[in-house]
């Protein structure tokens, strides 16, 4: 059943005010990380909540720009040599995927294995919780939203953690232990009893507390200084407000430059997308699914609009998504409010925003990277066994320790090795039996067949002995690689001086890729295989 847009309310409009919240200082750290202007990762935070929403089949899904792609936007428009240059390859970018999405592209979403896409969950929330220390404590150097290892001010994740000890803020420190007693204090049984704390998300309690307090620490030593401020441009009147948009320079569309950048971006974003929207499926709730190409064209959408008004390139981002399904987000109306209350407060509030301390969204950010990162998920890929546990641990490290995507094709990397080791052990069944007269000897090959199973296919042959007969039985078999084909062929050949009687049986479809003329003198009509005894001992190697 399709739910309304404006069914869940109730739900949808406070998670969408914490996700407002969460959004806004993430906007403006990975448009300073980007080398852009400020007002750009709003611009994209605005588009992402508003514009991808309304095309997007994500009920649950936030949009905005995407630190994985910080790196990128900054080595763009260095290169490129200005902003309004930048922007157009946003919109090819945007072009591009709404072309992808089309064609059906979105697919590819569907081939990430479960144990990376959890690892990629996890690694996420180690890398917040990291990321966030230093905030909590007052230091800000790393801009909020970078989620890279090596950081702009030449620290790393770690090493900060270290730096930041000399950068204490007492007030800021004094306001994110108030605001995770608060976050904590909220999710207890005894609170949810009263009705308020269900209408109140505990974030909005904590954004409020963390302004009063900073105004109550003004001029004394716990003051907090502006640095520790959200930073959202402020202009005087609405024309100023407008002017803070930027529009694209076109004359650049026939660079070879800006054309490579927009299908850079419009690869990495969409990988991004897809990846998010499988991790996001995951924590909803209603293990809704959502529709991959729909997503593509909607995020394609996006960034031609936002290249077109001068914002970021946008995807779906997991760090807001999982903060909307932890806030109790149920339709796409949370995502909606986020972006509409963004547009609002950056025309009519900026100031009010300005006086919102980092510590109390570092609080917020903390609780939502532990959610990400339990214990309790990593005892259960753990008891899932080496060959999920393995690669969840390798996409959680290689993701904290490099980033999001390259992290995540390591994990590819390492969950393919072991589906292909699987695949390498479970070619055949040799079975073995005895009657007065001679040795019988059957391998049952599997439904399918490659060159992986080659060496083992290969070394059991070679185990056979003299004086025997033996059957290839390929009769529940549906493809066999021609490398496969071939040893059996040369197998044929030594047979015949080893005194081995060698017959194979196949099913009429079976593509036998040119050893049709080759095989036929030892081809038999599987009707004609005798049953093998029911006693028989088997043995898989």
């Amino acid at each position: 059943m399709k739910n309304n847009l404006f069914s869940n309310l109730k739900n949808d409009a406070p998670a969408g005010l914490v996700v407002f919240l969460v959004a806004v200082p993430l906007c403006l750290g990975i448009a300073l990380a980007s080398g852009a202007p400020l007002f750009s990762g709003i611009i994209a935070g605005m588009v992402g909540g508003i514009v991808v929403t309304i095309f997007s089949g994500s009920q649950v899904g936030v949009s905005g720009p995407a630190a994985g792609l910080a790196a990128i936007v900054l080595a763009g428009i260095q290169d490129l040599g200005a902003f309004e240059i930048f922007l157009v390859a946003v919109v090819i970018a945007g072009i591009i995927q709404f072309v992808l999405g089309v064609l059906k592209a979105g697919i590819i979403g569907y081939y990430f294995p479960s144990a990376v896409i959890k690892g990629m969950l996890a690694g996420i929330g180690v890398i917040i919780i990291l990321k966030q220390i230093p905030h909590a404590f007052g230091y800000d150097a790393d801009p909020e939203g970078d989620l890279g290892f090596v950081q702009a001010d030449g620290e790393n994740t770690f090493s900060e953690l270290i730096n930041m000890v000399n950068f204490i803020s007492p007030g800021a420190l004094l306001i994110a232990a108030i605001s995770m007693v608060i976050l904590i204090l909220w999710e207890q049984k005894f609170i949810k009893r009263f009705k308020i704390t269900q209408v109140i998300q505990g974030p909005l309690v904590v954004v409020i507390t963390g302004i009063l307090l900073a105004i109550a620490f003004e001029g004394s030593s716990y003051s907090i200084s502006s640095d520790h401020m959200v930073n959202i441009p402020v202009a005087e009147d609405l024309t100023g407000f407008v002017n803070q948009f930027t529009l694209p320079d076109f004359s650049a569309i026939t660079m070879s430059e800006v054309w490579v950048l927009g299908i850079t971006i419009a690869i990495v974003a969409s990988l991004e997308t897809l990846l998010c929207v499988e991790a996001t499926d995951k924590l909803d709730p209603q293990k809704r699914v959502t529709p991959t190409n729909r997503e593509l064209r909607a995020q394609g959408l996006g960034n031609v609009v936002s290249g077109l008004i001068g914002g970021l390139p946008v995807t779906q981002v997991i760090v807001r998504s999982s903060a909307n399904i932890q806030s109790g987000g149920k339709t796409k109306a949370s995502a909606l409010i986020h972006g509409i209350l963004i547009l609002i407060s950056a025309m009519l509030i900026p100031n009010l925003l300005n006086k919102i301390p980092l510590a109390s969204l570092a609080a917020i950010l903390l609780v939502v990277g532990y959610k990400l990162a339990k214990p309790s998920l990593f005892k259960q890929m753990f008891a899932s066994g080496y060959t999920q546990f393995i690669p969840f641990v390798v996409t959680v490290v290689a993701i904290v320790r490099i980033d999001l995507l390259v992290g995540i094709g390591i994990g590819m990397c390492v969950a393919i090795f072991y589906i292909l080791l699987n695949n390498m052990r479970n070619p055949y069944v040799m079975q073995e039996t005895h009657d007065a007269s001679k040795t019988h000897y059957r391998i049952v090959l599997a439904e399918m067949v490659t060159f992986l199973n080659k060496a083992q296919i290969l070394k059991e042959l070679n185990k056979v002995p003299d004086n025997v007969e033996l059957l290839i039985d390929a009769s529940k078999t549906t493809y066999i690689q021609h490398d496969v084909l071939e040893i059996i062929n040369d197998f044929k050949e030594s047979a015949k001086y080893k005194n081995i009687q060698l017959k194979m049986c196949c099913t009429n479809g079976l593509n036998l890729n040119g050893f049709d003329e080759s095989f036929k003198d030892i081809l038999i009509s599987p009707d004609s295989v005798e049953m093998v005894n029911q006693k028989e001992t088997l043995t898989e190697v």
